[in-house]
C-alpha cells in the first residue's frame, strides 16, 4: 500500500473514532442528569446532594471515579418512562487514599426505586467488592422495589433478596460495609443498611422503616408521620437501629471519610509493580491505526505498543499460533500477561494461511499454556478481544479444534489470578468465551466504543435467519427477490442493533464503554483493587495436552 493510501486510511479511521466518541460523551452527559434537571433542582431545594454529587464529595479530590454501569437500562423500560443508569450510580473510587466500591441510589429516577436491572447492577457492585475484598459504601435513598415490576425483581435467586444475603456473606468475610441513609429506606430495603457494619442517617431527610405511614395505617390503623415512625431521632435515640445522627449530607459524607480513614490494612496479593512509564509510542495513534471497518486487518502489536509501558513486549511463542498474541508487559507499572487476538492474515507452522481474528488449534493451545504460566507466576491477565470465533471446517475438525478450544476454555475458567477483558472490536461466539467474556468472571470487562458482542457477525447471522424464514415462507408461497432483499435488510438492522456496545452495556454484559485512551487507567485501577484479595492456588482440572 502506498504511503498516501496509508495516511488516508489513518485519517478516515481517526475521524470515525472521534465522531463515535463524541456520541459516547454526549450520551454519558444525558445519563448523568438522571431523572432530569427539574428533579435535580427539587432535590437540591430539599437540602440533598444528588447521587453523583455525593460520590464526588466522598472521593478524594483529584482522584478518578471508575463508574460501572452508566449505560445499564439504556433505551429500556420505555413503557415505564425509562430508567437512566437503572436508578443507581456506582463504581470504584478512592476515599482517604483507599479504593472502595461506592453505590448511590439516584432518587431523581422513580424515587430511587428498584427495577430488575437495578438489582442486577447492585449485585455487580457487591460482586466487585467481594472478589477484590474492597470496602463498600452504600448511599441509600430509595423507595424500594418498583411495584409494577415486582415479579421480575423480588423472588428469584439473582433478585432483590440476594443483596441481603451478600450483606451477610461480606460481613463473614470481614469486608467493611458502611451505609448512609440519606433519603427514604423502606420495607425489605431497610435491611441493607442495618446489615452493614455501621449505619449513618441524615436528620430530617433520612428515614428507615419496614412499613411507611400509609402501609401502617392500612395494616393496623395507626396514624404516624415519617419522622416519628423512622426518622433520625427515632432510629438513633429511641430504637438504636442506626449509629450516627448526621446534620446534613456533607457532614454525613465527612463522617464516612473519617471511618474509612481508620480501617486497618489487609494482606496484599503481591502482584508486581514498578515505577510506571508511559508508552514510548503515542497512544493517540490508536484512533488512526485501529480500523473503523471491523473486517479490515491490522497489526495487534501496533495497538499493544500504544498501551504498555515503554511500548515493551516479551512475546511468548511469537512464531507459533500467530492468530493469538501472548506477551508479558507492564501497564502503569503492573506486570501483566496479555492475550490478544491478532487480526493479520498469517502463516501457520505448516505454511498454511490463517485468517486474522480467528482462533486456530495452535493459537488455542498456545493461549492455554500462557494462561497457566501466568497463574504459576501470579501475573494478572489482560484479554483484548477482536475475535470472530474458532476456525471451522473439515481440516480444523480433523485437527482437534474442539479439544484445543476446550483446553483454552478450561485454563481461562480455572485461572485464579485476576482477569480483565477489553472488547476492542468483535467478540463473537465461543471466541467471546475463550477470551474471558462476562460468563468467565473477569474482575472488570469493558468495551471500546467499537465493540461488537454477539453469537456471530451481523451479516452471517442475517443470512442464516433469512434462509430459515424464506424456507418457511416458501412452503406457503414463493418470496420475490425484492421481498427477500427487504427481509434481509430488516434482519440485519435488528441484529446490528443487538451487537452494539450500548446494547451490551444496557444489559450489563460489559461494565462500561470507554475511550481507548482510558484502557491503561482502568486496568491499573482494576489490578490495584485485585491486589487486596488473596490468590488461590491454581488447579486446572482435567486438561488434555
Amino acid at each position: 500500500m502506498k504511503q498516501e493510501e496509508i495516511d488516508l486510511a489513518y485519517n478516515l479511521n481517526e475521524d470515525y473514532h472521534k465522531l463515535a466518541l463524541q456520541k459516547l460523551r454526549h450520551l454519558q452527559s444525558q445519563i448523568a442528569l438522571g431523572g432530569g434537571k427539574k428533579r435535580l433542582e427539587k432535590q437540591a431545594l430539599e437540602g440533598k446532594l444528588s447521587a453523583r454529587e455525593r460520590i464526588a464529595y466522598l472521593c478524594d479530590e483529584g482522584s478518578h471515579f471508575e463508574e460501572i454501569g452508566a449505560f445499564v437500562a439504556y433505551e429500556m423500560y420505555a413503557e415505564h418512562g425509562g430508567c437512566p443508569a437503572a436508578g443507581v450510580v456506582g463504581g470504584i473510587g478512592r476515599v482517604q487514599g483507599r479504593l472502595c466500591v461506592i453505590v448511590a441510589n439516584d432518587a431523581t429516577v422513580k424515587a430511587g426505586a428498584w427495577f430488575p436491572l437495578t438489582g442486577k447492577k447492585n449485585l455487580r457492585f457487591q460482586e466487585i467488592a467481594m472478589e477484590n475484598r474492597l470496602p463498600i459504601i452504600y448511599l441509600v435513598d430509595s423507595a424500594g422495589v418498583y411495584l409494577p415490576m415486582q415479579d421480575e425483581i423480588f423472588p428469584d435467586k439473582e433478585h432483590f433478596g440476594r443483596i441481603f444475603r451478600n450483606n451477610a456473606k461480606m460481613s463473614a468475610m470481614g469486608i467493611t460495609q458502611i451505609a448512609a441513609i440519606m433519603g427514604s429506606c423502606v420495607a425489605g430495603g431497610a435491611y441493607l443498611p442495618i446489615m452493614s457494619d455501621e449505619a449513618l442517617i441524615v436528620d430530617k431527610t433520612g428515614s428507615i422503616f419496614l412499613a411507611g405511614p400509609y402501609l401502617v395505617k392500612a395494616a393496623i390503623g395507626e396514624n404516624a408521620d415519617k419522622e416519628t415512625l423512622g426518622g433520625a431521632t427515632t432510629q438513633c435515640e429511641i430504637s438504636g437501629v442506626t449509629d450516627y445522627k448526621m446534620e446534613n449530607d456533607k457532614v454525613c459524607l465527612d463522617t464516612i471519610k473519617q471511618l474509612i480513614n481508620k480501617l486497618g490494612e489487609s494482606p496484599k496479593a503481591g502482584f508486581d509493580r514498578i515505577t510506571p512509564a508511559a508508552p514510548a509510542k503515542n497512544p493517540q495513534d490508536l484512533y488512526g491505526i485501529f480500523p473503523a471497518d471491523r473486517t479490515k486487518p491490522y497489526n495487534m502489536v501496533d495497538i499493544l505498543h500504544r498501551l504498555v509501558d515503554n511500548s515493551e513486549l516479551t512475546q511468548y511463542k511469537e512464531n507459533y499460533g500467530k492468530t493469538i498474541i501472548c506477551a508479558y508487559a507492564r501497564i502503569d507499572g503492573w506486570a501483566v500477561g496479555i492475550v490478544a487476538n491478532n487480526r493479520q492474515v498469517v502463516k501457520s507452522k505448516k505454511g498454511e494461511l490463517q485468517f486474522g481474528g480467528v482462533i486456530y488449534s495452535d493459537s488455542a493451545d498456545k493461549a492455554a499454556r500462557f494462561v497457566m504460566n501466568c497463574n504459576q507466576k501470579k501475573i494478572p491477565l489482560v484479554f483484548l478481544h477482536d475475535v470472530t470465533g474458532f476456525m471451522v471446517g473439515t481440516r480444523s475438525e480433523h485437527g482437534g479444534i474442539i479439544k484445543d478450544g476446550a483446553k483454552m476454555v478450561m485454563a481461562v475458567s480455572n485461572s485464579t489470578v485476576p482477569k480483565f477483558s477489553i472488547v476492542m472490536g468483535n467478540s463473537y461466539g465461543a471466541g467471546n468465551y475463550a477470551m474471558c467474556g462476562k460468563a468467565f468472571d473477569p474482575r472488570l470487562i469493558v468495551g471500546w466504543h467499537s465493540a461488537k458482542i454477539a453469537v456471530m457477525g451481523g451479516a452471517q447471522a442475517a443470512q442464516v435467519l433469512l434462509q430459515i424464514q424464506t424456507a418457511s415462507a416458501k412452503n406457503e408461497e414463493k418470496l420475490t427477490p425484492e421481498a427477500e432483499a427487504e427481509m434481509l435488510k430488516q434482519i440485519t438492522a435488528r441484529y446490528d442493533n443487538q451487537t452494539t456496545p450500548y446494547y451490551a452495556a444496557a444489559r450489563l454484559w460489559i461494565d462500561a464503554i470507554i475511550d481507548p485512551q482510558e484502557t491503561r487507567r482502568l486496568i491499573s485501577t482494576g489490578i490495584e483493587a485485585a491486589n487486596n484479595a488473596p490468590v488461590e492456588k491454581f488447579n486446572v482440572g482435567i486438561l488434555q495436552t
